[in-house]
């Protein structure tokens, strides 16, 4: 992994940099760097090659080949923390119910959701209240079947099929929830680090007389102390190791490093805390049935849509408002579903997210969220199916362990509790290009030959942030992901007739494929990107929309000569 690469999903964060960055090196040493990266990798996953000498996804010639064709529009389902739907590049293609009537009160379509307007929270109450943290799935596995198996001797023979998949989860949960030292080492080194970058704060607040500042303010502060000068260099190290580029707030990142800090305190506390159950307390619905799905409020914005914000800008950025960034998709309109907290996903809100972006006319649905336990999968694996039933492709991001997923458990899953297999399902790893990351492979991104179907862009992706029509660079398969659905969604507009096999198929059968060896994740081997996923190469636009063109004509051609 590359030195100043930072996972960045709902799980992995700050937290990962310890692993690769030395305290000395932030505290002691220039940073060096001849420029910042927005000067030379701002929108890199969007080219070509051939003729900008970066490993994109060859848009520019996409949209050549379709100059003069008309388009559908195509409604994409983000299912994800949040959207901010102030922000200048996504307001304009926020996907609007047309049968609901803003702010009434009333559920005019009768869908069982009231004043969804733009799509639907799944992660708070009626009342207006929020879930914005959520435990790991692992103490919830632990603690949730902890009194059914724990010192007892249990005959798998007696047991069902579900009733052997959860007690082999927890088995797995009792392990694997036993504090690492690992972790216990990184939340003594991000303390040591939070303290030292207080200290520094202190004196630039106080030197420069400001209260917060990006690295690009911060350059340009004179500071009169030897100290303050040592606090202006060590920050600007930082800021520059970070993927989130010049412009992000010190307070940003400050409160990242903060979320962190508690994420690790609580992942050494699992085991003996059980954690809060916030269905129960905040959501308030009946978890454990299925059909209890009316639950939730209209607010898909919430105060953790980092995430989420950045996705949508991947997929559909307006590409006609001459200001920010280009999304993938021109003729697209984004829904979001908020179901994904900062921690653990619940099954239930990811089954039903699905269900509602499929019934309210998604055709695409992007899924860049994962774990490693999933008790409920039956609610998640039926989802699959109906989305399949209506003709919808989903989108998932591989993970961000480094991990094999053909031989480790990753949720969710296409292969399905009782049998069978999601065939509407394409799984995405996260790629880079040789000037940005060293490697055609992101070190981080999970793989498997069976797996993963595809890699797309998914290091130094730069796309809106939240919060005053901010920009920025995140790392990690949940940036690769909406890659995928973006010309996913391209293909559907331009090329309608297409279903979610089909499109699936084409996008698979255009990838450009690597003559070179690229290294293994996790590991030093070098290997052929074919062992790493099925199509053995990274999504290209350009070669989709022409493979499409073609599929369609002779599509057309047997339908006339029958």
């Amino acid at each position: 992994m590359p030195l100043f690469c930072i996972f960045v999903n709902m799980k992995h964060s700050i937290v990962r940099l310890i692993g690769f960055l030395s305290l000395a090196f932030i505290f002691t040493t220039t940073f060096s760097q001849s420029s910042s990266p927005e000067d030379n990798f701002k929108g890199w996953h969007l080219k070509d090659k051939t003729v900008d000498s970066f490993a994109g996804i060859s848009l520019n010639k996409a949209y050549q080949f379709l100059k003069n064709k008309k388009s559908t529009p195509i409604i994409v389902g983000i299912v994800d923390s949040g959207i901010d739907t102030l922000h200048e590049d996504l307001k304009g293609v926020l996907w609007t119910n047309p049968k609901e009537i803003p702010g009434n009160g009333i559920d005019d379509d009768g869908n069982g959701y009231v004043d969804d307007v733009h799509g639907w929270n799944f992660l708070g109450s009626r009342d207006g209240t929020e879930v914005e943290k959520a435990s790991s799935e692992k103490a919830r596995v632990y603690h949730g079947f902890k009194d059914e198996y724990s010192n007892k001797n249990i005959d798998t023979n007696t047991l069902s099929k579900i009733e052997l998949y959860h007690y082999k989860m927890w088995q797995r949960a009792a392990k694997d929830i036993e504090p690492s030292v690992e972790s216990a080492t990184q939340a003594k080194a991000m303390k040591g680090i939070s303290k030292k970058l207080k200290g520094w704060d202190t004196l630039i607040m106080q030197e420069a007389n400001v209260l917060d500042y990006s690295e690009t303010e911060l350059e340009k502060f004179e500071m009169k102390t030897s100290e303050g000068k040592k606090a202006k260099l060590g920050f600007i190290n930082l800021m520059k190791a970070l993927p989130y580029g010049s412009e992000a707030k010190k307070s940003f990142i400050m409160d990242e490093l903060g979320h962190e800090i508690e994420r690790l305190n609580g992942e050494l506390e699992e085991k003996e805390t059980v954690p809060v159950d916030v269905h129960k307390t905040i959501i308030k619905d009946d978890y454990a049935n299925f059909n209890d799905k009316y639950y939730g409020n209209a607010n898909i914005m919430g105060q953790g849509s980092l995430h989420g914000t950045h996705v949508s800008g991947i997929i559909a950025a307006d590409r006609t408002n001459g200001i920010g960034i280009n999304g993938i998709a021109d003729n697209v309109k984004i829904m979001m579903v908020r179901a994904v907290p900062d921690g653990d996903e619940y099954d239930k809100d990811i089954a039903l997210a699905i269900r509602y972006a499929v019934d309210n006319g998604a055709k695409v649905i992007n899924m860049s969220f994962g774990k490693s336990f999933s008790p409920q999968k039956q609610w998640v694996d039926s989802a699959f199916v109906y989305a399949a039933s209506k003709d919808v492709l989903l989108v998932h991001s591989a993970g961000n362990d480094g991990k094999n997923i053909d031989s480790t458990e990753s949720y969710p899953s296409t292969d399905f509790l009782n049998g069978g297999h999601a065939t509407n399902v394409i799984t995405v790893g996260a790629s880079g290009d040789i000037s940005i990351i060293n490697n055609y492979v992101a070190s981080f991104s999970n793989y498997g030959k069976q797996g993963v179907d595809v890699f797309a862009p998914g290091s130094e992706i730069y796309s809106c942030l939240p919060n005053g029509n901010k920009y920025g660079f995140l790392d990690g398969t949940s940036m690769a992901s909406p890659v995928v659905a973006g010309i996913a969604a391209l293909l559907r507009s331009y090329y309608p007739t297409l279903t979610a096999i089909e499109t699936k198929k084409i996008i698979e059968e255009s990838v450009t494929p690597l003559d070179s060896n690229v290294t293994k994740p996790s590991t030093d081997e070098a290997v052929k990107l074919s062992d790493l996923c099925r199509s053995g190469g990274v999504v290209n636009a350009y070669l989709a929309v022409v493979n499409a063109e073609a599929f369609v004509n002779r599509k057309n051609t047997k339908k006339k000569k029958k």
